[in-house]
């Protein structure tokens, strides 16, 4: 069963107006009940950087530092552990970069220290990232006995066209064959699709889908090849459908995956009944977050402030603070407010949106801070309101970006 440990703030400082303090300009934040703890590891290795991807990813030179980096990992934990003392974890992610270059006995050996050094709960949902071009069937199996019981595979499309034109080192066969392996060694299993690629039309976007579906996988995530700043593509863009045809893939996917059955629980995420990322829906209830590894952030809720942090980016810098006790690069406290926004800009991006007393314990503010903008985006058709539900209308889903602004 999952917990929660109370924690209370020290006395409000005497100092302090009792004015102000009902006004609600110098009152700290009192977060009595801390929300659950997921636990990201961060892989910085690729084989090699796909042209649009902003990650913390960098090109292995050969062979990567496997066990130096796995050492510092599990002495980043080390140090983490006086901020997550006595909170069970729920989940763990591995992400990068691509964490299927390190050997399972690796993943084995960071998994038991997870067990022995942090509250990692015996029903945590324990996801790896894959790329189909760096998997086998024995590395499969070693994974599933080191205790990984979700596999996330970056597959893209099926397409050997397109899949050249994203700069992926797999095609179209080994794609499949990576997709039928998640399916003999695990239960749960995500296929990431991307859409409005380059000379894409509507027609190749569900032929992809089609495909993913005849694997029978557990989750998909489709989400739409956006250019961001300081990549390759943000430097020579190539040319993509236009936005019209994009929205249309983007119904047209919706609507093929609805009749078999999936629920499109998030922006861009697909589950079946019960088989939603629970680490993911962690972020979007904002809960809250380790990050270990280079370039990881942290979300971490203490009796009276959040903090957030960032470990050193480049993989050498982090192994060197590491070995010298000081992983975190950077550490910040969040304004009291930004919290509303931080808040509603995670959990409008669930089709179910939230319970409202869900922000007040997030956030350790009354939602009536935020109640005039909540019945403005009611009142523009953007947002359901409820006694026991806060969710986006579909025009809310679709024109997030718009919801969102209102709340800034």
């Amino acid at each position: 069963m999952a917990r929660t440990i109370p924690i209370f703030p020290a006395k409000m400082a005497s100092t302090v107006p009792q004015g102000d303090f009902l006004r609600g300009a110098a009152r700290p934040l009192e977060f009595r009940v801390s929300p659950p703890l997921a636990l990201y590891v961060h892989i910085p290795w690729c084989v090699q950087k796909c042209p649009y991807c902003d990650f913390n990813s960098h090109e292995a030179d050969g062979a990567i530092p496997e066990t130096e980096y796995v050492a510092a990992l599990i002495a980043d934990l080390q140090s983490a552990l006086p901020l997550i003392w006595g909170r069970p974890v729920t989940s763990v992610f591995f992400g990068g970069g691509t964490p299927s270059l390190l050997s399972p006995a690796a993943i084995d050996e960071l998994i038991a220290a997870f067990r022995a050094l942090a509250m990692l709960s015996p029903e945590a949902e324990i996801t790896l990232e894959a790329n189909p071009g760096t998997v086998e069937a024995t590395k499969f199996t070693g994974f599933r006995k080191a205790g990984v019981n979700r596999l996330s595979l970056g597959i893209q499309s099926f397409n050997d066209e397109h899949l050249q034109a994203l700069g992926r080192i797999h095609g179209a066969a080994e794609a499949k064959r990576a997709a039928q392996l998640a399916g003999e060694h695990f239960e749960s299993f995500n296929l990431d699709l991307m859409y409005g690629l380059p000379g894409q039309t509507q027609a190749q976007a569900l032929n992809d889908v089609e495909t993913a579906l005849g694997f029978s996988p557990s989750h998909l995530s489709c989400y739409q090849l956006t250019l961001e700043p300081n990549t390759r593509f943000a430097a020579f863009p190539p040319v993509l459908p236009e936005s019209d045809l994009c929205a249309d893939m983007q119904e047209a996917i919706e609507t093929r995956l609805a009749t078999a059955a999936y629920i499109n629980y998030e922006t861009s995420a697909f589950a079946k009944t019960g088989k939603q990322c629970r680490h993911n829906l962690n972020y979007w209830h904002f809960g809250d977050y380790l990050g270990i590894g280079a370039g990881a952030h942290s979300k971490l809720t203490l009796h009276d402030r959040v903090l957030r942090q960032m470990r050193w980016k480049h993989p050498k810098a982090y192994l060197e603070n590491s070995r010298s006790g000081r992983p975190v690069q950077d550490e910040t406290q969040v304004e009291r407010a930004s919290l509303p926004f931080e808040f509603m800009m995670n959990a409008l991006r669930l089709a179910d949106g939230f319970p409202p007393a869900l922000f007040e314990a997030r956030t350790a503010q009354p939602l009536s801070n935020i109640l005039p903008q909540i019945r403005a985006a009611a009142a523009e058709g953007l947002l359901e309101v409820g006694p026991e539900r806060i969710a986006p209308t579909l025009k809310g889903r679709r024109f997030l970006n718009v919801l969102l602004e209102g709340f800034l």
